[in-house]
């Protein structure tokens, strides 16, 4: 997978290479990290990528020739054209699906705003999908590119120590969307709690259905709306249903 990020600053995704999963995964191959910054095709001395929305208004607007000139020129620099995606609140929800669907893909190429945004012709003429991180603002489209990229690299195969480590994380398909269980390690007793005997019980079977509750009773207390999506979606089996029903929340 080849990531490409159109960005005005692109030590912001440095440790992205460097650092953790993500930079061991790198450093491996499994996956590259390329950036490209739009003042690189500015045409004047000040390399000038913003100018004043026309109809007025506060802040500026991202012009289009910069950063389609980045475009182009990122896709010159791949084997094969890919993607453009625009981080922008107008986007689609980026979640666990997302991530999987761009980890099983060759790779995109972002573009991370600033100012009040992009031109809309830029939007019009060279963007394919616009994705958001959630409902609130950033300075910028760059701490959502790393959010974006990092939720995808962990799910290429090799790229985490143990097969199933991303298979039992929260909102995967394989736990049917809902939250992880709670995690222990040593020390097995701290300041007089112990961990849950089930987990030290060796049964691996009982250990499953322990942590299958404990999922199913975090996510209905903290986030009830992913039990109703999993029960839409047909996830959630009888013994599903007679434990929550249990809870009485």
């Amino acid at each position: 997978m080849r990531i490409d990020v159109i960005t005005l600053f692109p030590e912001a995704f440095m440790f992205l290479q460097d650092a953790g999963v993500s930079g061991r995964a790198h450093n491996q191959n499994l996956w590259s990290l390329h950036t490209c910054n739009p003042r690189s095709f500015a045409v004047d001395q000040h390399r000038t990528v913003d100018d004043r929305p026309y109809g007025g208004g506060p802040g500026m607007v991202m012009m289009v020739e910069p950063l389609l000139k980045a475009i182009e020129y990122t896709q010159h620099q791949r084997h094969a054209p890919a993607p453009v995606i625009l981080l922008s609140p107008a986007g689609r929800r980026f979640d666990q699906a997302c991530a999987q669907q761009l980890a099983t893909s060759p790779g995109a190429i972002f573009i991370c705003g600033r100012y009040e945004g992009v031109d809309q012709r830029l939007i019009d003429q060279a963007v394919d999908d616009q994705w958001s991180l959630g409902d609130f603002v950033l300075s910028g489209g760059e701490p959502a590119a790393v959010a974006m990229i990092d939720a995808a690299v962990r799910l290429i195969p090799g790229v985490l120590g143990h097969h199933e480590s991303s298979s039992q994380d929260s909102f995967q398909s394989t736990l049917s969307g809902l939250l992880d269980a709670p995690h222990y390690t040593r020390p097995e007793v701290l300041d007089g709690v112990a961990v849950p005997e089930v987990l030290l019980s060796g049964h691996h079977a009982n250990i499953a259905n322990w942590r299958r509750q404990q999922s199913l009773a975090l996510t209905a207390r903290v986030r009830p709306d992913l039990i109703l999506q999993a029960r839409d979606q047909g996830w959630l089996t009888k013994a599903d249903e007679l434990f929550l029903k249990s809870l009485q929340l």
